[in-house]
């Protein structure tokens, strides 16, 4: 996504969003978002909740780079690309998108990146921890995963 500071300075984010719990997991924003700095999101992101089978995606430069693509075959992660023209493919990040460029980006008008990432964090924790999603039975993300993970865990049964 991009927008632009109320001086003029444009910015982009890089939003990450883990369909299976529609929890948003990172949304990094600054004026350039190139490979390398989308492999370093991603690193940070697998590092705190594991490598993902696969990642659905558009065909942004930095997401059909070279070292993006060999980072990902490196690492076993298929890549899913939609067709171009095709948002709709792609239909769980749109959705966090809108609600995200309405609720934030639509909603202030700011003067510094670290305003926006101060503002996206603070909207971010919200939608994970305090939102109730329809299509989770009514939860937040957070609460929804964290069920879901306490139902796979192996019991510990002791004599």
């Amino acid at each position: 996504m991009s927008d632009t500071l109320y001086g003029g300075r444009r910015f982009r984010t890089l939003n990450v969003l883990d369909e299976g719990v529609r929890e948003g997991l990172a949304i990094e924003v600054d004026t350039s978002l190139p490979a390398e700095r989308v492999i370093r999101v991603l690193e940070q992101v697998v590092a705190w909740r594991g490598r993902p089978q696969a990642i659905r995606l558009d065909n942004g430069p930095e997401l059909i780079a070279e070292r993006f693509m060999t980072w990902c075959a490196e690492r076993g992660i298929a890549l899913w690309y939609i067709q171009p023209g095709k948002p709709d493919q792609n239909a769980f990040i749109e959705r966090f998108n809108r609600t995200y460029r309405t609720e934030v980006l639509n909603a202030y008008v700011f003067e510094s990146l670290e305003q926006v990432r101060e503002i996206t964090e603070e909207w971010l924790q919200s939608y994970n921890e305090e939102r109730p999603h329809d299509a989770l039975a009514g939860l937040p993300p957070a609460t929804y995963r964290a069920n879901l993970e306490a139902r796979s865990s192996p019991l510990a049964v002791s004599p």
